[in-house]
């Protein structure tokens, strides 16, 4: 709202300063400033709020240290990481960008989900929360308009560089002249199932090789109902112990920040010579907005935790970061990027799993880990929640930087 406000103030009273607003780079700042002031006032405003309701969080008996000092504690925190996002894209970002609209839907549908989950476990005392099976509808839900809309809206578009001399004497399809670095280059647009894949060259995938162009509607849908579910569910299950969640979120959210804003800008991505896709740097904003939101929350969340974010806050996270690398055709990188998410993951799945095959083959189920997911492993083995956390961020630090040295990588 206050781009458009001051896009005005510019044109028609010239104000001093109010130029700024042009500059991606300048919002983003004020995005994550805002973003922190938000968490911090409005985050202890909430936490003597959910004390007074006594919307505390029920903790799981699992023979844990410390666990019985975190019974009471605040849940449903979430809400101040929602807030936090959607209040400084509103005041920073261009509100009709196609890819803010849709950043801020997935937002608000995962966090409703998530309340939902969290007022049926606290209000109505069930520790189930809501069905399993409703909250996979409601990421299939918000997966298919994912997919829906970037496949079929006619402004979510890839630019491609033409050379001079088939920019001067073309006449088979539309050509945009657009200005770099004081020359005029020629670009073409168009639709395509194409996304980024690392370590290969050209470091492209089509979707439309799997099966043909027929079908790749369908195996896009499916990829991304896959990885918005598994991403999500991946961040709810990463919050188990104080700050991993929000700290590894922010991390992965400055990581996604960075490819959005160099993918989105046209003398970065004919430098890195990646997809150029136009309007795509708007998304920086809500990245900011993001890093600010998970930032100010460790200010409250940090071991001894203060509040908890519930699955309002975990499953919204998880769903955000998924959606982000789709929009920004980056999601196949998720496995490297989200690798703490993975792992976490693929604890859960296997312990049960070979818990299920053992007691089938030999009458008694066996663990792989001492207990799942991965952090309560580490728990159990005496390290404290605290160096878990710090060690935990360190590797999605070097995974972050593995998937930006991926851009060159072919």
């Amino acid at each position: 709202m206050l781009y458009y406000l001051f896009q005005y103030l510019e044109q028609h009273f010239n104000i001093p300063g109010a130029g700024l607003f042009n500059y991606i780079s300048f919002r983003a700042s004020m995005a994550i400033i805002v973003s922190l002031l938000i968490s911090l006032v409005f985050g202890g405003k909430l936490i003597k709020m959910l004390h007074k309701l006594q919307v505390a969080e029920t903790v799981r008996k699992l023979g844990l240290e410390g666990e019985e000092a975190k019974q009471g504690t605040p849940t449903m925190g979430g809400l101040i990481i929602i807030a936090a996002i959607i209040i400084p894209t509103l005041l920073f970002a261009r509100l009709w960008n196609i890819y803010i609209i849709l950043m801020l839907c997935v937002t608000v549908w995962l966090g409703m989900i998530g309340f939902l989950d969290d007022y049926i476990k606290v209000f109505k005392k069930n520790k189930q929360g809501l069905a399993g099976r409703f909250k996979i509808i409601g990421q299939v839900i918000c997966g298919l308009g994912v997919a829906l809309t970037l496949h079929y809206s006619p402004v979510v578009v890839v630019k491609d560089f033409v050379p001079e001399s088939i920019g001067k004497n073309n006449s088979e399809y539309t050509l945009y002249p657009e200005k770099v670095e004081g020359k005029t280059v020629y670009t073409k647009q168009f639709k395509t199932t194409v996304t980024t894949i690392p370590f290969v060259k050209g470091n492209e995938f089509d979707y439309a090789k799997i099966l043909g162009s027929k079908w790749a509607v369908l195996i896009y849908i499916l990829v991304v109902i896959f990885i918005i579910t598994a991403v999500s569910n991946g961040a709810n299950i990463t919050d188990g112990i104080d700050g991993l969640a929000a700290g590894t979120s922010g991390i992965i959210g400055l990581t996604l920040a960075i490819l959005a804003y160099v993918s989105g800008n046209i003398i970065f991505s004919d430098y890195l010579n990646i997809m150029y896709i136009p309007h795509l740097g708007e998304l920086t904003i809500f990245a900011g907005a993001f890093i600010g939101a998970c930032i100010g929350f460790l200010w409250y969340n940090t071991y001894p935790a203060q509040v908890f974010m519930g699955d309002t806050g975990s499953l919204a996270l998880g769903g955000i970061i998924a959606a982000f690398a789709i929009i920004i055709r980056k999601e196949l990188l998720i496995p490297v990027l989200c690798g703490i998410f993975l792992a976490e993951n693929l604890s859960v799945m296997i312990q049960v799993s070979y818990f299920k095959y053992t007691k089938k083959r030999y009458g008694e189920g066996k663990r792989i880990l001492l207990m799942s997911p991965l952090h309560h492993h580490f728990q159990k083995k005496g390290y404290h929640e605290s160096k878990i956390v710090s060690r935990f961020w360190v590797i999605g630090i070097m995974l972050a930087i593995i998937t930006i040295i991926t851009l060159k990588t072919r």
